[in-house]
């Protein structure tokens, strides 16, 4: 689905009213639209409720107008609030007129009572910028205060839709999108003001978008990732992994990234490890291939493991390396020639990341492709910049990082950013419950897993990003957001893949 700014989508609406549409017209199906959405969406509980619906004065009161008809021919009780003056563009004063003229009552937020069901928010659209004045932030208090659900139309009110900022909104439980995404639903802050969110398809023709645009990774495009498997294949056929992961601090990491990788379906797996984590490793996985090898004082990757680790890149289709291997001068010196040397593609997480940021410089000498998986924090690192830069900016910080260096950019997050250079996409499954130490190793091995079985790094990262999500909501809803945990999503993981098979 595609992700617009608010002027992409301006312009897509001014060419579907030159082809297609009057603005009036338009106006209508849009609010006709969210309302079917909305009484969907709540039913029976609007029934015979009252129902405030909060108007500016612009466009996106036209909406709002035609929405408070609907719901009165639904059965509710609709009542109209004019938060400016009464409407004055012609396409919204249409509207208002036949809402009063079929009874929707009309009040001013100044007497207004706020004991309804629900509020819908239709004040301001994805024009809005900057902060608000006056009535409008006592407004938003107010709504938001309200024990009744609230429910924004294409964006709630107070949000900047393009770049996501947020000074003082309306906090919806649901937003009705109109047409498409925009970036202020899958952005933070901007994201936590939206709750649950819709899109509404008001009719706008394909050819009315003409950019190219941001999007959100559905499950037909992974779906479309992965072919049957023949019937006659081998454990060759379905690809050869290496893990370069673990130490004796961090062992869990290197477990957790092999499960991934053997549950999304990796034919052969071999794990390289400091050996002092070798009853780790085989007290937790009997599948793969151990190559246990030498490690330093830190009980890290030493020097020494080098020359067998550069030997074993030949057997593989993929390499992950940098879950739970420390970050010192030996495995610097080891990552930074596995980048160097590997002819099949890397996917680089955790102190693999930092371990190239003293010399960024050698991502530029892979002759491999390269995904890198920074959370946040290892971004603001790789960037010299702080993470709220990071977080304020994350799609031109993945996007301007992926083109420098050549790579694919996985920037981890709640709406996890992946892009190439060139496009980008945005994740919109995954909940708070990831947040957990080990989430980010179960994704490295299923990106590595899909790349070795022969998905395009770049589809494999998309396809990882979306299964690993959704693995994550599903094990939510079958134990809860605060006490899943990592193994939990690992055992889900297996059947989950039948899904896509």
């Amino acid at each position: 689905m595609k992700i617009l700014t608010s002027k992409e989508i301006k312009k897509a609406e001014e060419i579907s009213f030159k082809k297609y549409f009057s603005e009036a017209e338009l106006m209508k199906a849009a609010g006709e639209k969210c309302a079917a959405a909305i009484i969907k969406h709540f039913g029976n509980d609007i029934i015979k409720k009252r129902v405030l619906v909060f108007c500016g004065n612009g466009k996106n009161a036209g909406d709002g107008f035609v929405i408070a008809k609907e719901l009165l021919d639904f059965g509710a009780e609709p009542e109209i609030v004019l938060c400016d003056k009464e409407p004055s563009i012609p396409e919204p004063l249409k509207y208002f007129n036949e809402a009063v003229e079929n009874g929707v009552k009309v009040s001013n937020f100044t007497n207004c009572d706020f004991n309804c069901a629900l509020i819908v928010d239709c004040i301001f659209g994805i024009g809005f910028h900057g902060e608000p004045k006056e009535p409008f932030n006592d407004i938003f208090n107010l709504i938001n205060e309200s024990v009744a659900k609230i429910v924004s139309i294409d964006v709630p009110s107070g949000v900047n839709a393009t770049d996501a900022t947020v000074v003082n909104a309306v906090k919806a439980d649901l937003t009705v999108a109109i047409s498409t995404l925009k970036y202020c639903h899958v952005l933070p802050p901007a994201n936590e003001y939206c709750g649950k969110t819709i899109t509404v398809n008001i009719g706008i023709p394909e050819d009315c978008y003409t950019g190219k645009y941001a999007e959100t990774v559905t499950k037909s495009f992974v779906k479309g990732c992965f072919h049957k498997r023949k019937i006659n294949s081998n454990k060759g056929n379905h690809g050869r992994l290496l893990n370069i992961c673990g130490s004796h601090n961090m062992p869990g990491a290197a477990v957790i990234c092999a499960e991934a990788a053997l549950k999304a379906g990796v034919g052969l797996l071999k794990c390289v490890f400091p050996k002092s984590i070798y009853g780790v490793m085989t007290s937790h996985l009997i599948q793969p291939l151990f190559s246990p090898v030498s490690e330093n004082e830190s009980k890290t990757f030493s020097m020494g493991a080098l020359t067998h680790i550069l030997e074993e890149l030949n057997w593989a289709n993929c390499v992950a390396i940098g879950c739970g291997i420390g970050n010192n001068d030996d495995t610097q010196v080891i990552v930074n020639q596995v980048i160097k040397e590997s002819a099949v593609p890397i996917i680089l997480d955790a102190d693999g990341i930092n371990s190239v940021i003293p010399n960024i410089n050698v991502l530029r000498d892979s002759k491999a492709p390269l995904v890198l998986t920074p959370h946040p924090g290892e971004m603001a690192r790789l960037i010299n910049e702080s993470v709220d830069y990071v977080q304020k900016n994350r799609i031109d910080v993945a996007k301007a990082f992926a083109k420098e260096y050549g790579a694919v950019v996985v920037l981890k997050g709640a709406n996890t950013v992946i892009s190439n250079g060139e496009s980008v996409f945005i994740n919109t499954t995954g909940n708070p419950g990831l947040a957990m130490g080990g989430t980010g190793d179960m994704l490295t091995g299923m990106i590595a897993s899909f790349t070795a079985q022969g998905i395009e790094p770049f589809a494999a990262a998309c396809c990882a990003v979306y299964i690993h999500g959704l693995c994550g909501d599903i094990t939510a809803k079958e134990i809860s957001v605060r006490g899943m945990t990592v193994s939990d999503m690992l055992e889900l993981l297996g059947a989950l893949m039948s899904e896509f098979e």
